[in-house]
């Protein structure tokens, strides 16, 4: 056993070419980008940094919406095509069409605002020139999708545009008018219900400022600190490589704001300590994995899709980042107990980190990087607005990083963090553009009652099976499109299912993010698990079954707050004795399903020990006082009869 380890420290090595193969993943998910050079270079980042310096004007200066969003539209056009490629073959230069599609992105948006309020008012009988110029716009972000994140998002797209023609021919439940290309094209191009609609003001908004002080935070040297930090912090007991592990991915989320390049981030560092510690390669990238999804389930940041949340329910994004709090604690409550019960399972050994500084020594050196973290939320609650909460943010990590003469974000490295703020967006905005269509095309047919109707209909009035099925619905969406797009269509199509059988509207909008997010994890695309099993060289599915287990509490914690009205306890809403009890019994529940799913509690849990466990953690997060009742005892139970079992 010694020699096998051994033998996987050894080979615990992240070579070049394993990184870039993880990396193929953070392509697969944000596009892959030119590498340009020269004079074309600094013409996109001079582009970029103007992007980002009119779009920080925009949070404190005065920006008609519809302009705003216009604006955004067309920066986010111009560069897709001169910095994502058409095709793979052409990554090291641009192609003369590129230039074309660039300059057509520009000149659709310049031609609606050369008469924009005769425009706007003309979206219901558009002329010949408006069809023209929309169904151009409706290619170019189509073309743009493709481009940044793959074919399937586009391929959904047209099946909805498709579906908005030829409703009158389809069978009921799913038949409506039909439209024809007029009425369709001045819906999505001169309305703010289609390509201008929700997802691009977010875009516009919250996502792309966010992503600008993302940049800001890694350029300065955030991240590494983080990580430096987790390690310091968490290093050398046998439980300290998991828990070093899952702390630097939770502060990672910030930087980052991508699971996927969260797990290659963290892992590229990381997983040599994990073998260290006697990790398999299957067991690291599953923990990886599971701690890049932590990344965007986590406040304050969370992934962009909160951000529509917060836009599509019309609430405080300040009240989004409370309904996280105690499901972000009980996903890392897992993860800690299941890091724990593995270092007793298998042994996992001590692990010498080499520290340049002690915890209090970093903390004192490069700790400002966490004032700007607590600045968004101390400024939301002074009662501020997120944009501007974002917009201070980015201004306090900018003053802060002269501190000390290695983060200073200097003139080159400011430049460098706007370039990275504006290409960082690109793929969520042309997503968001994207699934703008859709949103459109629902609300322009009715498809949302529609299809809520069908799976009530399905579900027999079941909560229970409506919330099973439309998180089949979601997973199955979020295997083919990005979190933000899952989010986004199944917020249109199955939200409305679980708000119809009394679900609050802000508990159907958090079980469709979470269950979005688990994508990432979910095979067969699995984006971060393969990422990690590409740097561990390991097993992809073995490793997406790791994560699963890691991320177990992610997909039982949205029945939690769904099934039962006191569940919402668990998003810090309703009264303090449901949110008190309803907290501790899904503690308590996690606890008990760990154990379960580990076999391991206090030792070794027998067949019978272990179904006991699993059934106590199931009726534990279910919240129902006679579930809990049992859910309890069958703890007491278990706990008994391991405290009197012999070893």
């Amino acid at each position: 056993m010694e020699e096998i380890k051994e033998k996987r420290v050894e080979e615990a090595v992240i070579t070049e070419e394993a990184l870039r193969e993880a990396e193929k993943y953070i392509e697969e998910e944000e596009g892959p980008s030119r590498r340009l050079s020269g004079k074309m270079d600094i013409f996109i980042t001079g582009i970029a940094v103007l992007m980002s310096l009119i779009h920080l004007y925009a949070a404190i200066g005065v920006i008609m919406t519809q302009v705003l969003r216009g604006i955004h539209v067309m920066f986010v056009l111009f560069l897709s095509f001169l910095v994502f490629p058409s095709f793979k073959r052409f990554k090291n230069r641009i192609i003369w069409y590129d230039y074309i599609l660039a300059l057509l992105g520009v000149l659709v948006i310049v031609y609606m605002f050369l008469d924009f309020d005769d425009f706007i008012y003309r979206s219901v009988v558009p002329n010949s020139w408006d069809i023209f110029f929309g169904v151009i716009l409706i290619f170019l972000v189509l073309e743009a999708t493709r481009r940044t994140t793959g074919w399937i998002m586009p391929a959904v797209v047209i099946v909805f545009i498709i579906y908005a023609f030829v409703g009158p021919v389809l069978p009921k439940p799913w038949t409506h008018r039909g439209y024809d290309l007029g009425r369709l094209v001045g819906h999505m191009y001169m309305t703010l219900e289609g390509i201008f609609g929700v997802p691009i003001d977010v875009s516009s908004t919250f996502i792309i400022l966010f992503t600008i002080y993302g940049a800001f935070l890694e350029v300065s040297g955030a991240g590494k600190f983080f990580i430096d930090f987790s390690f310091a912090a968490m290093g050398g007991k046998p439980t300290g490589a998991g828990r070093t592990v899952t702390l630097a991915s939770f502060l990672l989320g910030g930087p980052s704001g991508s699971g996927v390049a969260t797990t290659v981030t963290l892992g590229s560092v990381a997983y040599p300590m994990l073998a260290k510690a006697g990790y398999s390669r299957d067991a690291a990238g599953g923990l990886l994995s599971a701690g890049g999804i932590g990344a965007i389930l986590s406040p304050p940041v969370l992934g962009a899709a909160a951000f529509l949340i917060a836009e599509f329910l019309k609430i405080s994004y300040l009240d989004v980042i409370i309904m996280a709090c105690i499901p972000t604690c009980l996903y890392y409550w897992s993860i800690f107990l299941m890091v724990e019960i593995d270092a007793k399972k298998f042994g996992v050994k001590d692990v010498a980190l080499d520290k340049t500084y002690s915890l209090w020594q970093l903390t004192y050196l490069y700790g400002f990087h966490f004032i700007s973290l607590i600045a968004i939320v101390g400024i939301m609650i002074l009662g501020y607005t997120p944009i501007m909460a974002v917009f201070w943010a980015t201004v306090v990590a900018f003053a802060v990083s002269f501190i000390r003469k290695d983060t200073a974000l200097t003139p080159g490295k400011l430049v460098k963090a706007l370039r990275g703020g504006s290409i960082g967006v690109l793929s969520v905005a042309s997503t968001c553009a994207a699934a703008g269509i859709i949103v459109g095309v629902v609300t322009l047919t009715g498809l949302g009652l529609k299809f809520s109707s069908i799976i009530i209909a399905y579900a027999g009035g079941s909560l229970l099976l409506t919330a099973v099925y439309t998180a089949l619905i979601v997973w199955v969406i979020g295997l083919a499109v990005p979190v933000t797009a899952s989010y986004i269509i199944s917020a249109v199509i199955a939200a409305p299912a679980l708000i119809q059988l009394g679900v609050p509207d802000f508990a159907a909008h958090m079980f469709v993010f979470y269950y979005a997010i688990l994508s990432e994890v979910s095979p067969p695309t699995a984006l971060s698990c393969f990422a990690a099993a590409a740097l561990t060289k390991g097993n992809p599915y073995k490793t997406t079954m790791y994560a699963w287990k890691y991320t177990l509490p992610a997909f039982i914690v949205p029945f939690m707050f769904t099934l039962d009205p006191r569940g919402v306890g668990i998003l810090l809403k309703g009264p303090a004795g449901d949110v008190i009890w309803t907290t501790i019994t899904a503690f308590l529940g996690i606890a008990a399903l760990a154990g379960g799913v580990e076999n391991w509690w206090f030792k070794q849990t027998t067949l019978y020990e272990r179904v006991m466990l699993i059934i106590a953690g199931l009726l534990l997060v279910y919240s129902i006082p006679r579930y809990d009742a049992i859910g309890l005892g069958l703890m007491v139970v278990v706990f008994l009869l391991q405290k009197f079992r012999k070893r």
